[in-house]
């Protein structure tokens, strides 16, 4: 397992116990790397979130139902991992309840002592990724490692263009950094839900843009319009489809991806770059995103590959999925 000194193990413990009162959000169990193969749970504020490829087994329903009682959760969901979530409707997509009182259609949870909007309701996932929990307090507290900031602060409001920004939270912890952000998706239900996420954080979105489109077509249109930001967040979809420029594939299409977003960075400027496919192997992700930098002319004079969060172990059997560089360019 990574991230198994007796200080990391002690936080992870903190963090597991909910006791934790700054952030009530966190894995419990991560399938082979807890000794749980094929099983992963999820604390989402009072609720737990079980999520297998298989019905779930009498001993996993069991040790479930332990935990639910350890907890004292008001209720348990139960989802069916889906490797073709591309090609599944909402309502299948949708955990359900198995144990316990329903969720309300919308209910907060906290992290780092920020408010987020959560629901079971709206598909694969419940609108905050925990793995990502790292990579906003970086934000928010405006430090990726010691002597690596995220933003110069002597030089006025950061400029922040989030995309595929989803439910906003990047954003929300941006402007909590004092920031100003441009979130940018493709849907306007999940830009609607970012502008609640900022209201729950006493953010006044009318501070701040949110555009609905494509995220190359708007990346066009911006580098044309002259913008630069001091941060662009690339956390892209394994898949997604836009009409206006097809189908995007990580694996395929990642570099391309960094090349448009790198002419929007401005000298000395970040680039944090996600990704989540597990198929696009670490080292070919390196090697995409920097090749995309390079053919935009620029360069990486500072960067830092993030791990995965101490409540996503790793281990042989339960490799690392998720990649995140964060990188200052020329």
């Amino acid at each position: 397992m990574s991230n198994s000194s007796p200080s990391a193990r002690g936080a992870l413990q903190k963090l597991r116990s909910w006791r934790n009162q700054k952030t009530n959000v966190c894995r419990l169990i991560h399938g082979a790397a807890d000794g749980w193969n094929g099983l992963y749970v999820d604390r989402l504020a009072d609720y737990l979130l079980v999520q297998t490829e298989h019905p779930l087994t009498d001993t996993q329903q069991q040790t479930v139902q332990t935990l639910r009682q350890q907890f004292k959760a008001k209720g348990v969901y139960h989802k069916r991992l889906n490797r073709q979530v591309q090609k599944t409707s909402k309502p299948k997509a949708s955990a359900r309840l198995i144990m316990g009182i329903e969720a309300p259609e919308f209910f907060e949870a906290t992290e780092h002592h920020l408010r987020y909007r959560l629901s079971f309701n709206e598909g694969y996932s419940t609108g905050l990724f925990l793995d990502m929990r790292d990579n906003r307090h970086r934000l928010l507290s405006n430090l990726i490692e010691l002597g690596f900031p995220v933003f110069d602060k002597g030089t006025g409001a950061a400029k922040v263009l989030n995309t595929f920004a989803y439910t906003c939270s990047l954003s929300v912890c941006a402007a909590r950094a004092g920031a100003i952000t441009t979130s940018l998706d493709l849907s306007q239900k999940y830009l609607e839900w970012g502008r609640e996420n900022f209201r729950l954080n006493k953010l006044n979105p009318d501070d701040h843009d949110f555009i609905y489109g494509d995220t190359f077509d708007w990346m066009k249109r911006l580098a044309k319009r002259g913008e630069q930001y001091d941060l662009v967040i690339l956390d892209p979809p394994t898949f997604s489809r836009s009409k206006v420029s097809g189908l995007f594939q990580a694996k395929r299409d990642y570099g391309r991806l960094a090349g448009s977003a790198s002419a929007l960075v401005r000298k000395n400027g970040m680039l944090l770059a996600c990704c989540n496919a597990g198929s696009l192997a670490p080292s070919d992700f390196k090697a995409d995103v920097r090749r995309g930098i390079r053919d935009a002319g620029r360069k990486i004079v500072q960067n830092f590959q993030a791990m995965q969060p101490l409540d996503f172990p790793v281990s042989e059997n339960e490799p690392a999925y998720l990649k995140v560089s964060w990188m200052r360019l020329n």
